[in-house]
């Protein structure tokens, strides 16, 4: 059994930082991490009346989310909710209760309110008009610094003292401790580190007696053993509209062409199988190069080739990209068969072999965190009552496709609404309608909340 902490208070004799929080009656919060599910758990902490104060160790806020905003951010999926629900696996019946309470449309209504429309693409994926994270997340830090909500930045979580008072390093290198009335953790997993999430929680947490299933990386590209000369000529290059399979899984998209593997909607969809299959060896991932077409019409097409034609100049002119072609003498490298039956095969079930998945410094997402067994339903850790957990320090290992934010949202709505009924605050949280100019804790933005995105 883990140490027991004592319940966390607010104590206006205690030094803050430069935010100037002032001594009002309002209990004061901090929240570490300023992701989207810091972000959102600060907000609902500030719009129930609390004093907040995000502590994020990076120079600025969200660098994660901004990263995954450059290729299209991908911010929910419009698809039914009971089946995006079923899309956590093993963590589905966890974060069902917090996804229903903030649903996809809960999400894309709250890009609206911060001015960023949103669409629904030929997938079924949700993306914001502008296709960007970074306008979204300037009206975001706008707002919260009217609601009262202080970021500061440079400030590392160093744990909690015997007390239970913060524990944090700031930009000067020294300690410095926060008493507060309640403790939001939103630190991420350990994916992209360079980034911000770096998983050194885990330590922390795990010495008072919390338990933590290990990160491992999800989301993330599969490593495969190209050739020399297959790597030289199509590293970077797409090849579109597969569909892959391992065992009895399937995904569809489009991929890249990596040094060291694959990357790609696809792939990422299937890295947990295929990293939990290559802990015991080398595994066979089979790509599709045709999905559209039975492989009887496609040996029906290949049956028309010139006896003297070669296999490459067959191959593109019947529509097969220079990548596809190098892909199938990858899977076939003793020779392409000339028999159309045999070709159409090899098209429609490339083997490839897999040994393994791209590290947490390159994977998108992290597997593993907290197990649910230590929080109870508002996600506060039963072992340090007044301590909430949210995003992806909780133990799901969630697909892309929108799943990772909406569960980042999620939660973290849920964790600053489970701080704020600690606190007392929930009957103000509850109220409709209050602009930021008449909440509680409003006050005019200082300097420190205004960043250039």
């Amino acid at each position: 059994m883990g140490q027991i902490h004592p319940r966390f208070a607010f104590s206006a004799a205690v030094r803050v930082e430069a935010a100037h929080i002032n001594a009002a009656a309002a209990p004061f919060c901090a929240v570490i991490g300023a992701g989207p599910a810091g972000l959102f758990a600060a907000e609902m902490l500030a719009r129930a009346g609390a004093r907040v104060v995000i502590y994020e160790h990076k120079p600025s806020p969200a660098r994660k989310f901004l990263m995954a905003g450059r290729g299209g951010l991908n911010i929910t999926h419009s698809e039914n909710l009971e089946r995006f629900i079923s899309r956590y696996g093993a963590a589905a019946k966890r974060l069902g209760p917090y996804v229903r309470a903030f649903p996809p449309q809960a999400l894309r209504d709250f890009c609206a309110e911060l001015g960023e429309a949103t669409f629904v693409g030929s997938s079924g994926r949700v993306f914001p008009a502008s296709f960007k994270a970074s306008p979204l997340l300037r009206g975001w830090l706008g707002r919260l610094a009217q609601l009262g909500v202080t970021i500061a930045l440079r400030h590392s979580f160093l744990g909690f003292a015997q007390d239970g008072t913060l524990r944090l390093r700031g930009p000067d290198g020294h300690e410095v401790s926060r008493a507060a009335g309640a403790v939001v953790l939103a630190l991420g997993g350990a994916s992209w580190p360079k980034l911000g999430s770096e998983g050194g929680w885990v330590g922390l947490l795990k010495a008072t007696g919390i338990e933590v299933t290990p990160l491992s990386a999800a989301n993330s590209g599969a490593l495969v053993r190209w050739s020399p000369i297959f790597r030289a000529d199509f590293e970077g290059q797409p090849i579109k509209t597969v569909l892959l399979r391992h065992g009895e899984a399937t995904a569809r998209g489009d991929m890249v062409v990596t040094a060291k593997g694959l990357e790609g909607g696809p792939v990422y969809a299937l890295s947990s199988r295929l990293r939990e299959a290559t802990t015991k060896g080398a595994t066979a991932l089979l790509v599709d190069l045709r999905p559209d077409t039975s492989q009887v019409c496609l040996a029906r097409k290949l049956s028309r080739r010139p006896p003297k034609q070669s296999h490459a100049t067959f191959l593109r002119r019947a529509g097969f990209s220079k990548a596809e072609i190098g892909l199938l003498r990858e899977a076939q490298p003793e020779g392409l068969p000339r028999d159309a039956e045999a070709l159409a095969t090899l098209i429609k079930n490339a083997p490839l072999t897999v040994t393994g998945v791209a590290g947490l410094e390159r994977a998108i997402s992290t597997a593993g965190g907290v197990v649910f067994e230590e929080l109870d339903a508002d996600l506060m850790l039963k072992k340090m009552p007044g301590v909430f957990l949210a995003g992806e320090m909780l133990d799901y290992d969630a697909p892309t496709g929108g799943y990772l934010l909406q569960a980042a949202f999620a939660t973290g709505r849920a964790a600053g609404r489970g701080a704020a009924r600690y606190l007392g605050l929930l009957g103000v949280a509850d109220q409709a309608g209050l602009s930021p100019s008449h909440l509680p804790n409003s006050r005019a933005p200082e300097a420190s909340n205004k960043y250039s995105v």
